[in-house]
């Protein structure tokens, strides 16, 4: 449906995109995931034939986005991260002005304006001035003009910024609902948000793709990573001297329990190692009660973190 190929987009001497390859299928929540300034605009931005590319190719269901823009932009609805609205305009006048934008006359532009608005829950408010819409009801209202001529792909930037936890729950359901027909793309850099919703992650840092997979596929990366927090009675000299034998252990940190008499531990594991089991039998040899045992839990964020070494970027000139 989307094939990126070799992307590169400059700005001067700034790399904003660097050669930036990946192919997205029909029917999915794709989400752009990166720190501010990776480079999630800009590519989405040359995605829809808004900028055009220093090198590379993009196909939109066949079509080269910048040899064949029309046909390419025919298979995209765009709701960039500030919506294009006419705040002096009413919800309707607004939509069948967007709707006249792509082609849409007679019947088949009341139609389809009528179909949107039902869709994203703006009927009611239709003939409300836009600047008096809430920031939640806004979004609809951009939602709707990109949903107009009925298009395979809608390609969202920051959906949800600025809105309040209701607003993100509606507009989030909304989402699910629209990907029913839709295959939906959306940036942004809130990590639950992607999580929640998205098929399949890509992750963007310096403008180039450093992972991609389903939010299980990304954290499942990490298995075997992550710290192991014990809480043994005992002395923190016993406990060292029992795991001094196990292997596979890069680093011991304690501290004292919160309970009298026991001692808590983060063991961070050698890379791909899992010592759950060898720990747990080395303190039975040991006869020191082992009261707890956990594996901490790696998340999207961890891998977040991992794969973008968790700084934050200048922003792009895209994004500027």
């Amino acid at each position: 449906m989307i094939e990126v190929k070799n992307l590169v987009k400059r700005y001067g001497d700034h790399l904003a995109v660097d050669h930036l390859s990946f192919q997205l299928d029909k029917g999915k929540i794709y989400g752009f995931l990166g720190p501010n300034g990776a480079g999630k605009s800009t590519t989405m931005n040359m995605m829809t034939g808004y900028l055009s590319a220093t090198e590379g190719e993009i196909l939109i269901q066949g079509h080269d986005i910048l040899k064949e823009p029309k046909a390419a932009k025919k298979c995209i609805g765009y709701l960039p991260e500030l919506p294009p609205l006419y705040m002096e305009m009413t919800v309707r006048e607004y939509l069948d002005f967007a709707a006249e934008l792509v082609g849409l006359s007679g019947k088949n532009k009341r139609d389809q304006v009528e179909n949107v608005m039902e869709l994203v829950k703006v009927f009611d408010v239709q003939q409300r001035l836009i600047r008096n819409l809430s920031k939640g009801y806004r979004q609809r209202v951009g939602l709707a003009q990109a949903l107009l001529g009925y298009p395979d792909i809608l390609i969202l930037d920051e959906p949800m910024v600025g809105l309040d936890p209701q607003q993100i729950i509606e507009i989030r359901e909304l989402i699910r609902d629209l990907a029913k027909e839709h295959t939906v793309i959306l940036s942004s850099h809130i990590l639950g948000e992607v999580s929640e919703l998205c098929d399949e992650i890509l992750i963007i840092s310096k403008g180039k793709l450093v992972a991609s997979g389903t939010p299980e596929h990304l954290e499942e990366m990490m298995k075997g990573a992550g710290s192991l927090e014990l809480l043994v009675k005992g002395t923190e000299r016993e406990a060292r001297e029992i795991l001094g034998g196990v292997p596979g252990i890069r680093q011991i940190d304690c501290a004292s329990g919160r309970e009298e008499g026991t001692v808590q531990l983060t063991l961070q594991p050698e890379e791909g190692q899992d010592i759950r089991e060898a720990v747990f039998w080395a303190f039975a040899r040991g006869e020191r009660p082992l009261l707890s045992l956990a594996a901490a839990r790696r998340t999207l964020e961890d891998v977040f973190l991992e794969v973008t070494g968790g700084e934050e970027e200048q922003e792009d000139a895209g994004d500027l």
